[in-house]
């Protein structure tokens, strides 16, 4: 078919009926601030990105070709969508490591974490319905809520994560609440690690109101301070809680895999909604990510991570604490990816970055990880993705610029 110029000036002009559940603005504020933060001459701790030099390369491409020369043509074939067998297996051993007993009927794979949240937003949410999160959290699954037309309540955290008083209230003061979303260990954007006291509050809390928890455990394998902490779905006697992890941090992103554990009548929704989300995950990718685990100690894969996440933490820890101001508050996290930053005063954090990348150096402001109202002077680095040598020159960077900020900031009231 072909367009002549009238039809080709009328489809320029076409409006586009878009849903409500597309964004009205095209504006990227976090992809423009991961793009400058990308240059070259910066040192960026801005993505949550694992250390691409610990993906298990050789590894993956020997079972790939064991794949290919053994079940390749089953593999390259349309699956069920609840996912292989196999690799659902390997999932509930993991999580019978966690202290939580299942069943491959409980498991479902899903094309990464991100692909979990939105089935289970769309599952649940109604417009105008309320999800509780942490407050910040994870800017994603914020956005997903907001596309469904949930209204989202933010819940104060400390160093033990939500606070379980001002859940509750949020929770009292909101009947329509659909389920509580929470990342319970080493917590995006935070780095903070939920305690057990407060995980079996939320259990008793979600028992008593009647409504459901989203956790979502991406980074709860990479601890490598302190002790582990059961998940709440260890605590969950009334099938409560849909649990989410993903293979992203333990083995690769690129990848695309995670995977839901929930009851079983539950699940069966899960499978009619993947179903008509994507059909499957990349069954090949299932194939090859089951086979490696059948071979491999992913366990032993982990423990390497953990190593270099450590020192990484440690020389990025180290830094702050020489390099940084008196008075700026930091996460402590024991394991992860991430650790939180905020900087006393009403610092602009867009200011704060923008002094930052004439140092040559970038993080993620604030902002996009809150519900409502927002915290100024917040930001998130990554310490997972850089050199200990490159740690070490960001922070120096970094501290100059937050004290030029500060600076700067005292200079404007005192002549206000």
């Amino acid at each position: 078919m072909k367009f002549n110029n009238q039809s080709r000036k009328e489809c320029i002009n076409m409006t586009y009926q878009f849903s409500t559940r597309v964004p009205a603005s095209d504006e990227d504020p976090v992809g423009n601030i991961l793009k400058v933060a990308g240059s070259p001459d910066i040192i960026s701790f801005a993505g949550g990105l694992p250390a691409p030099e610990l993906f298990p390369v050789d590894a993956l491409k020997k079972v790939t070709n064991e794949v290919y020369d053994e079940s390749g043509r089953q593999a390259l074939q349309y699956s069920a969508a609840i996912g292989d067998p196999a690799l659902r297996t390997q999932i509930v051993k993991r999580m019978a490591k966690q202290g939580v007993d299942t069943t491959i009927d409980n498991v479902m794979i899903s094309t990464g974490s991100q692909q979990s949240i939105d089935l289970t937003a769309k599952m649940f949410i109604n417009p105008g319905d309320t999800v509780i999160v942490e407050k910040p959290t994870y800017l994603c699954a914020l956005d997903v809520f907001r596309s469904y037309g949930a209204h989202i309540v933010g819940v104060e955290m400390d160093e033990d994560g939500m606070k379980m008083d001002d859940l509750e209230k949020a929770v009292a003061e909101n009947p329509n609440t659909k389920f509580i979303y929470t990342i319970p260990n080493f917590q995006n954007p935070t780095g903070r690690t939920m305690s057990a006291e407060r995980r079996r509050r939320m259990i008793q809390i979600v028992d008593q109101y009647d409504i459901m928890i989203l956790e979502d455990d991406p980074y709860g394998a990479i601890r490598f301070a302190g002790d582990d902490i059961a998940p709440i779905k260890f605590y969950d006697d009334q099938d409560r809680v849909i649990y989410l992890s993903t293979f992203s941090k333990i083995l690769a992103p690129g990848l695309r895999l995670g995977w839901i554990v929930a009851e079983q009548s539950l699940m069966k929704k899960f499978t009619l909604m993947k179903q008509s989300a994507d059909v499957h995950s990349d069954n090949l990718t299932q194939h090859i990510v089951a086979r490696f685990m059948a071979e491999y100690d992913i366990d032993d894969h982990i423990n390497k991570i953990k190593r270099v996440y450590r020192k990484r933490e440690n020389v990025m820890m180290t830094a702050i604490e020489a390099d940084f101001p008196k008075g700026v508050n930091y996460s402590h996290p024991e394991g992860g990816l991430f650790i939180w930053v905020e900087v006393p005063g009403n610092i602009d954090t867009q200011e704060l970055f923008n002094t930052c990348i004439k140092h040559n150096v970038a993080f993620v402001p604030g902002e996009p990880f809150y519900p409502d109202a927002v915290t100024p002077g917040t930001f998130r680095l990554n310490f997972s993705n850089m050199s200990e040598e490159q740690i070490k020159t960001g922070i120096k960077r970094l501290g100059s610029a937050i004290k030029e900020t500060i600076s700067e900031s005292v200079s404007e009231v005192s002549e206000n």
